[in-house]
């Protein structure tokens, strides 16, 4: 079946290594009744054409990728590179609303706080309750009204981090280094749904499957589970506990900030610059690929075992100076890494950083690359 080709790699790791999307989790799905037998394209095709645009909830995450407990919440504490630290350890719980392309709201559920990020046509709130402080962003009319073709190729939703955001990074971009099936059906949220299983046919990624719970009446990923090579629990998990597909109250988008909160105000600029995804790599596998778009991001390889470079300068603002990164990273050969079941990053003295689904001696050998000049 026809799809939209979109490299999900570079994407998807700063989501899960720099706090970009991928903030909140899952429990592993249960097993339930039989459905009716369908082909992995058939599943596909029930992912593409769904059309839930409506939802409240509950997410369960659950990480378990063999680094220490870090915790990042607290006072002054936003939405980004240095507080999703923390999420990628232990189990998090967050509530979702959703009412269309414009409406959303998500509740970080902390052990003493809560933490909002609410979207209201042009208003956005980030309130954190620790220490009563919010963030009001002001979207311009400009911006809220996209081109026809943009807004063909956009998520039908906010992009939140939801399950069907994480899914659609893994299937934007199966090609022949992914052995998609069907397995057994599985239960939910108390749903039904079909698991789509991914296997990279490859030895050198982490990864050993993703499994993606899809609804089977909607269509609409339920949850996703990631699975690391030796381990027998998923190394990281994003699912429903809680779902209902009706319209939200209206009032939980009306955000007011409490009284007494320092607010902070931005204004989004109005042009912001460009940005386009990152073509697919061609040429020799392991070769940088030419084009520099996303602050000069570039792609080393390809598939399950593709490396992202960063140059230096590029690094999300505080990623570096985090004292809650720091208790994660080791010491390497001219710079420190973060190791993972799952994801690697390497981040130079120099300031480049590599990153990828795979072991950190194969991004050194990637950055050890980049330094030889073109003949």
């Amino acid at each position: 079946m026809t799809r939209a080709r979109q490299r999900w790699l570079p994407a998807l790791l700063i989501s899960l290594v720099f706090g970009m999307a991928v903030l909140f989790g899952a429990v592993q799905a249960g097993a339930t009744g039989s459905l009716p037998p369908k082909t992995a394209d058939e599943v596909l095709a029930m992912i593409a054409h769904t059309q839930v645009r409506e939802l409240s909830g509950t997410l369960e995450q659950t990480a378990e990728l063999g680094l220490p407990g870090i915790t990042a919440a607290g006072p002054g504490v936003a939405p980004g590179a240095v507080s999703a630290v923390e999420f990628l350890t232990g189990s998090h719980t967050a509530r979702v609303y959703v009412d269309g392309p414009s409406k959303a709201r998500l509740q970080i559920l902390d052990r003493m706080a809560e933490r909002d990020l609410v979207l209201n046509g042009g208003d956005a709130w980030f309130y954190n309750s620790s220490d009563n402080s919010a963030t009001h962003w002001s979207i311009p009319p400009s911006l809220m009204t996209a081109p026809t073709e943009s807004r063909e190729a956009a998520p039908p939703r906010p992009g939140l981090p939801t399950p069907e955001a994480l899914a659609s990074r893994f299937l934007a971009a199966i090609d022949a280094s992914t052995e998609v099936s069907v397995g057994g059906s599985s239960s939910v949220a108390g749903r039904s749904a079909y698991r789509l299983l991914l296997n990279p046919r490859s030895a050198a990624t982490l990864v050993d499957s993703v499994a993606i719970d899809v609804d089977s009446q909607t269509g609409l990923p339920l949850g996703v589970e990631v699975r690391a090579n030796g381990q027998s629990e998923p190394a990281y998990a994003l699912a429903y506990t809680r779902l209902d597909l009706a319209a939200p109250d209206a009032s939980l988008f009306d955000f007011v900030p409490p009284q007494g909160a320092t607010v902070n105000e931005k204004v989004v600029p109005a042009s912001p610059v460009p940005s386009r995804p990152l073509p697919a790599p061609s040429g020799p596998a392991d070769q940088p690929h030419p084009g520099q778009p996303h602050d000069g991001a570039t792609v080393i390889g390809s598939g399950w075992d593709a490396v992202i470079s960063l140059p230096a300068g590029t690094a999300p603002a505080g990623l570096l100076t985090s004292p809650q990164l720091a208790q994660a990273l080791q010491p390497v050969s001219g710079g420190h890494a973060l190791t993972t079941s799952l994801i690697s990053v390497l981040l130079l003295d120099d300031g480049r950083i590599y990153a990828g689904l795979v072991p950190v001696e194969r991004l050194e050998s990637a950055a050890l690359q980049s330094n030889v000049p073109a003949e």
